[in-house]
């Protein structure tokens, strides 16, 4: 006899189901995001996937006893920086990035530095792991691997050998037999992730999830898949050398938070001054270039901020930005026309955060407004020169937070000078002598 099967249509945007198709998604608004899927009843549901989870029990809040609670110390300073310290027992935790990032180089290393850890792959052999590990140069007597999909039968290995830590690689490989559609769908990669969520609240084991990442950058799969989720980490790139890991949700840390390494021939390793890493190849005396100080967590960073400016060749000029937000260029290109006297209506501007660092803080402002003001009159800013400040629509430069940290920052990797105007066209009065 056959199993019977539902119809249902899941929006591929944030993953709410519905019983018809509808053009319009009630819940994110989003329009022909609705998927059709055939998924088992409940009285159908296979009994290979009856795996034994205990179940939670309801307890009083003041009666929870925390005994010999102490997070899991991967020994890699950054790493535990953005998680707070290190990994809780019984979270779940995302990690997602471009391919080729270095995800499974870094979770490699983060098995490697603990004990009793269960490596679950869904795209790599055994062997292809072990060579990956061998030149990394590790060396691990606990680590396990495990080579599966089935998402049941990896649960029930998991409650069998009760290890400290599993590590997914990835989510969108797994699957139930449960709901009959392929892995990474919408459905397996949700109903996969809430089983694995079960299992690690009630054992108090952790759990690492690999997520791929989408062109736009975010994880594949249901927007649900990151609330399901403790902690959702970003590792994230350029073409140079430099992997910066940032914290977009964290429910035992701060969210802002980021990690910073270099790649190196033994997988990633933290960088202990970043700033100095940062600053290490710019080019002293040249016009459009100011150095700012941006707080990223808890931690003060310098970095350059580049400009370059052209006559424009169209009518329309372009505006074009790498590490910072375009539509904030905008604004501050808006406001050195209305406030300076400047016109770079007739420019092409293109602003630059050198070394790959994405910045979203307003500090930046005035070391934006700076380097293009520098670039449009090719003069350079005082090399020892470090600027941090909101830009505001009247010219004026509003103070910001942790001003401190920041200037100590700057003097201490030798940026001494800091403008004293609160007005943009003082400032580059002062700055430029203009």
């Amino acid at each position: 006899m056959k199993n019977k099967e539902d119809i249902i249509f899941v929006c591929s945007s944030c993953g709410e189901e519905y019983l018809r198709w509808q053009g319009k998604c009630d819940v994110c608004n989003e329009w022909n995001t609705l998927k059709e899927f055939k998924v088992k009843s409940e009285r159908s549901k296979t009994k290979s996937a009856n795996v034994n989870i205990p179940a939670p029990e309801i307890v009083e809040l003041n009666k929870i006893k925390i005994t010999n609670f102490r997070r899991h110390t991967t020994k890699i300073s950054e790493f535990d920086r953005v998680l707070g310290s290190g990994i809780v027992p019984g979270s779940i935790i995302l990690l997602g990035g471009d391919p080729g990032i270095g995800k499974s180089t870094l979770l490699l290393q983060v098995a490697n530095n603990l004990d009793d850890v269960l490596y679950v792959s869904g795209e790599e052999s055994p062997q292809q792991i072990k060579i990956r590990f061998d030149r990394l140069g590790l060396v691990s007597s606990s680590l396990k691997i495990f080579t599966e999909t089935n998402v049941d039968s990896i649960i029930t290995n998991v409650l069998n050998s009760r290890p400290n830590l599993v590590i997914i690689d990835s989510i969108q490989t797994m699957y139930s037999e449960d709901f009959p559609s392929t892995p990474g769908s919408i459905v397996q990669v949700r109903e996969c992730a809430m089983k694995l969520q079960s299992l690690a609240k009630t054992t108090g084991i952790s759990i690492i999830l690999v997520g791929h990442v989408t062109k736009e950058g975010e994880v594949a799969g249901p927007r649900i898949l990151e609330h399901l989720v403790d902690v959702v980490l970003y590792l994230e790139g350029n073409s140079q050398n430099t992997r910066i890991l940032r914290g977009q949700k964290n429910r035992f840390g701060a969210t802002d938070e980021i990690g910073i390494f270099e790649m190196t021939e033994t997988g990633l390793a933290g960088i202990a001054n970043p700033s100095k890493l940062f600053l290490s190849e710019r080019l002293k005396n040249v016009p459009g270039s100011c150095i700012t100080a941006t707080v990223e967590g808890t931690r003060a960073l310098l970095v350059e901020v580049q400009a370059l400016t052209t006559t424009t060749n169209f009518g329309f000029p372009q505006r074009r930005s790498e590490g910072y937000n375009l539509n904030r260029l905008q604004l501050i290109i808006a406001v050195i026309q209305k406030r300076t006297g400047l016109n770079p209506s007739n420019q092409d501007v293109f602003v630059n955060i050198a070394g790959g660092i994405k910045i979203r803080e307003t500090a930046v402002d005035l070391a934006v407004a700076l380097a293009i003001v520098s670039s449009i009159k090719n003069q350079a800013i005082p090399a020892n020169l470090c600027v941090f400040g909101e830009l505001g629509l009247s010219g004026e430069i509003r103070n910001v937070t942790f001003q401190a940290k920041r200037q100590a920052e700057a003097e201490r990797l030798g940026f001494g000078q800091f403008p004293k105007s609160k007005n943009i066209l003082a400032v580059i009065k002062e700055v430029l002598n203009v």
